[in-house]
């Protein structure tokens, strides 16, 4: 075996921690911006790069199950990459959808004004 990456004793919580707490947060500004239309470019980007930064812990995982490391290391980076591909990955094209609806809106408005 591998001398461990980190001590999953004391670490191993720290990437599912702060995937639901960016998580939660984003969803918020989601929830509250995009029905708006406001900041668009903000949270599309943020949603996009936690899929990248998810992803990247999901590959992490796998090399450090290929590398020997023990459990606590490659689960403690696998499961919140597995998860926030899943979630962001699925919530991506629903939150593009309410800034599409928030424009169709404001065209209809303008139109009608």
């Amino acid at each position: 075996m591998a001398v461990p990456w980190f001590d999953p004793n004391l670490y191993a919580f720290i990437p599912g921690t702060l995937l639901g707490v960016v998580g939660g947060t984003m969803g918020a500004l989601a929830g509250t911006l995009a029905p708006r239309g406001r900041a668009r470019a903000f949270v599309v980007g943020a949603f996009a790069a936690m899929l990248a930064l998810c992803a990247v812990m999901l590959v992490a995982a796998v090399v450090a199950l290929a590398a020997g490391q023990p459990y606590g290391v490659w689960y403690g980076l696998g499961l919140p990459g597995l998860i926030g591909i899943v979630v962001f990955g699925a919530l991506l094209p629903v939150v593009l959808a309410r800034y599409r609806e928030a424009e169709t809106r404001r065209m209809g408005a303008a139109d009608f004004g």
